[in-house]
């Protein structure tokens, strides 16, 4: 009897030991009346500058209303981290029995900042100074920057001397404060850059801080331009802060000619029924070459006209051709004035010029038509004399 009462001590020594080891290992949820902390989140990746907000649970597993106080007892050092709800910063919560109450930890991501693994804890403390804690990571996957960001999508384009070439940037401001940046193009002698900020022409633009801005840029090259690939640095600049792109301009070239004469003269004089050569000259203002010039005309009926070359092969920039016009009127054309349209041509450029050309009766009309007269005037003449006397 006594051996058995004995073991049932041993045992009962046993179950308490264990018990005493057990039960403050225990979580808080497991013992009646406690609080517990919750959230969704406990590990997020962020980059520097972000703001981010943990939505946290406050479980009350009481009988009792409980105010539970609210701290963040752990942060990294330079961060700032608040306890907000209802839009207020706080430190203490009201919760009902058997209930839960939500807030919000806003963290504030350093913008220079390591990358790496950084930690925070929430302590809660109810009436009776039971307490429960939450931890919470914040993984930054960058290096932390403190400098100014000048990016475009789009840093090169491409198209013709007389084109309009836009650009859109986007400023990033990732200092801590709001910054007047200055903007400037490093351009060459005759271009011309605009900026332009919500539909506004602008040299300066304001970003806050961990900001950006979109800044568009018109960049109009000068009409005689040659061919090539101009580079543009377009400058941002606030204080000791500043960021710079390259705008590259790839110019393809102009087509564009020019149609005359050697004088400069768009008028001529012709006897009717004959033709009169007129020369013309056609240059090659543009700065891409020109091929297969076609010449052609418009004239008044019964009107001819022909070139002499037909067209020609090739024009190189800055380069002339003479080309012979005959124009021949009609043998019916009155005297007066009349106009003959002369174009030149190519699928990418064209030219025209109005010649206003004076016609001539021939000398010869005139003169039968003197003696025709004449001969009229004798015949009168004879009639009197012959018939007058009687």
């Amino acid at each position: 009897m006594k051996h058995n009462a004995q073991k049932i001590l041993a045992w009962l020594t046993l179950a308490w030991l264990m018990g005493a080891v057990l039960i403050p290992a225990l979580p808080a949820s497991a013992t009646a009346g406690g609080i517990l902390l919750f959230t969704k989140h406990t590990g997020i990746a962020v980059t520097p500058g972000e703001l981010i907000n943990h939505t946290v649970d406050i479980i009350n597993d009481s009988n009792s209303i409980q105010q539970v106080s609210l701290q963040v007892v752990e942060q990294p050092k330079g961060w700032e981290a608040t306890l907000m709800a209802g839009g207020w910063e706080i430190s203490r919560l009201s919760v009902k029995p058997r209930s839960e109450e939500s807030f919000t930890l806003q963290i504030k991501v350093p913008l220079q900042v390591e990358k790496g693994s950084y930690r925070f804890t929430i302590r809660a403390i109810d009436n009776n100074g039971r307490t429960a804690t939450l931890p919470i990571l914040t993984e930054v996957t960058e290096q932390g920057i403190f400098k100014t960001e000048l990016e475009t999508d789009q840093p090169s384009m491409q198209g013709s001397a007389d084109a309009t070439f836009n650009y859109r940037l986007t400023l990033r401001n990732r200092t801590a404060d709001e910054q007047l940046y200055a903007l400037s193009a490093d351009a060459p002698r005759g271009w011309s850059v605009d900026f332009m900020v919500q539909a506004q022409r602008v040299t300066s633009v304001k970003a806050e801080a961990n900001t950006t801005q979109g800044i568009n840029v018109t960049i109009n090259p000068p009409a005689e331009i040659e061919a090539g690939i101009y580079t543009i640095p377009v400058k941002a600049q606030a204080g000791l802060s500043s960021a710079e792109v390259e705008l590259e301009v790839n110019i393809t070239g102009t087509y564009n000619m020019e149609l005359s004469t050697p004088t400069g003269r768009l008028n001529a004089s012709i006897t009717a029924g004959r033709d009169r050569m007129v020369e013309l000259q056609l240059s090659n203002t543009g700065s891409k070459e020109l091929r297969d010039i076609k010449l052609n005309s418009s004239a008044p009926v019964d009107w001819e006209v022909r070139f002499e070359p037909k067209s020609i092969a090739s024009l190189l920039p800055g380069e002339l051709a003479t080309v012979n016009a005959y124009i021949k009127s009609s043998d019916k054309a009155i005297a007066g004035d009349y106009v003959v349209n002369v174009r030149a041509q190519t699928p990418e450029a064209t030219d025209s010029v109005d010649f206003r050309v004076t016609v001539h009766t021939s000398v010869l009309w005139g003169w039968m038509g003197v003696l025709i007269i004449g001969v009229v005037g004798y015949g009168i003449y004879h009639l009197f004399r012959r018939y007058g006397r009687q």
